[in-house]
């Protein structure tokens, strides 16, 4: 490396190295106790959840001394690299960004938590683009379209009859293939300490031990949490200088997560059920934006069909890191609004022909509004071109084709084929 190179590795370091006591889900999620509480109760009395709970459960690091670090990174950034230094201007973004994760995480069980959470990760009431439907919208227009196609025999989830163990060999032969068996690449594992059926980390993903999946499931576990949050981590680590593509701020979720469903719809790995929870979970968190309560949003999802602890589940999700009556956590807002912020930006880098800026997607935690930056950091020698890519993006083919129709059926008027169907509909 010249000067130049080991001052921005130097830089980069130090973020990652900043960032790596911070552990947003493990901060806000809500013990054992209170869910046997709340289902001791049958679901009648509000989780005993307030700002005293939280206080009660340290951050497990000094809040004060990381944002200093951050701001110190920050100064050092524009010290050594200049105001206009396009890596630069990635890297200070990303040191007010963890700054406003720990503030946010100093908030739990305040407004403030919300309100901050709703500036990093978005509002449910938020517009795509001016005049655009909002993802409230979104979640509303989706589950209508899940609602006309439900009950089809045909369309019914398979019986989930594998269990953790058969499901993570499974996972695992698959992604071996994937990624090489010879390299033991990705670990994947059973765990007792995971709220959701299974959690990707840096070269592992963890399959919660009690859960139980049918094939379609673990198809959509490989290409969700493989082929994107470990691939997209595994190309960040292998950067020799830019070393904080192997970590995502925020901004980065939103695109991760976006990224991670368009896979699944390109790979044909995606089906109703799952897309009604992710339109559940856009649903209750307007709900909560609106004044709703967890009793209510409660009561939302066991209308929808879950039993008791799915629905505390799916609705304690909506109120980690806040309380039963104040405002959601935002975050799982980033699947819906991420999938359409990428497929635009994909549809639109194969109408203006920028089709080697896509696979950059996946080099590491990027994030939409840097990816001119990346590939410009590319041609500079700053940033590797990503090692691994699921086979979608390594020939695009198929996906420039899918996107020039798609294109096109951007200019027709859905309503107006509506009406000229309906005689054969």
């Amino acid at each position: 490396m010249d000067e130049y190179q080991q001052t921005v590795r130097s830089l980069s370091d130090r973020i990652v190295a900043a960032q790596a006591p911070i552990r947003v889900l493990d901060a806000v999620k809500w013990d054992d106790k209170v869910k046997h509480a709340f289902l001791a109760a049958k679901g009648k009395a509000l989780p005993e959840v307030d700002r005293a709970y939280y206080q009660a459960r340290p951050l497990g690091f000094d809040a004060t001394a990381v944002k200093q670090e951050f701001q110190s990174i920050e100064r050092d950034v524009t010290r050594h690299l200049g105001q206009f230094n396009p890596v630069g201007q990635i890297m200070r973004r990303m040191c007010k960004e963890y700054r406003m994760v720990v503030r946010m995480l100093e908030a739990r069980g305040t407004e403030d938590f919300g309100l901050i959470s709703q500036e990093l990760y978005g509002a449910a009431s938020d517009a795509f683009h001016a005049g655009d439907p909002t993802l409230a919208d979104l979640g509303m227009m989706l589950s209508n379209y899940l609602d006309n196609i439900d009950g089809r025999g045909d369309l019914k989830d398979e019986p989930k009859t594998l269990d953790a163990k058969a499901a993570v060999g499974m996972l695992q032969s698959r992604l071996n293939r994937t990624f090489g068996e010879a390299e033991d690449t990705i670990r994947v594992f059973e765990s007792d300490g995971i709220v959701a059926d299974a959690a990707a980390g840096a070269d592992y993903i963890k399959v919660r031990a009690d859960a139980m999946f049918n094939e379609r499931d673990v198809r959509a576990l490989e290409v969700h949490e493989g082929l994107v949050h470990v691939g997209t981590t595994l190309n960040g680590l292998n950067q020799p200088i830019c070393t904080f593509l192997a970590k995502g701020p925020p901004s980065s979720t939103v695109t991760q997560e976006g990224l991670a469903i368009l896979m699944e719809v390109i790979a044909f790995a995606s089906y109703p059920s799952r897309l009604r929870k992710l339109t559940n979970r856009t649903r209750a968190i307007h709900m909560v934006e609106e004044g709703a309560d967890f009793l209510e949003v409660f009561g939302f999802f066991r209308e929808q069909g879950f039993g008791m602890p799915e629905s505390y589940a799916n609705a304690s999700r909506v109120f980690r890191g806040s309380v039963p009556t104040g405002m959601p956590f935002t975050k799982d807002l980033s699947y819906l609004k991420g999938f359409i912020m990428v497929y635009n930006y994909i549809q639109l880098a194969v109408r203006k022909g920028k089709l080697e800026q896509v696979p950059l997607l996946f080099c590491g935690k990027t994030t939409l509004e840097d990816m001119r930056t990346l590939r410009q950091l590319v041609e500079e020698g700053l940033v590797a071109p990503p090692k691994y890519l699921p086979e979608q993006f390594r020939d695009m083919n198929a996906l420039s084709a899918w996107m020039c129709f798609s294109n096109f059926l951007n200019h027709l008027s859905l309503d107006r084929i509506e009406a000229d169907y309906s005689n054969i509909l």
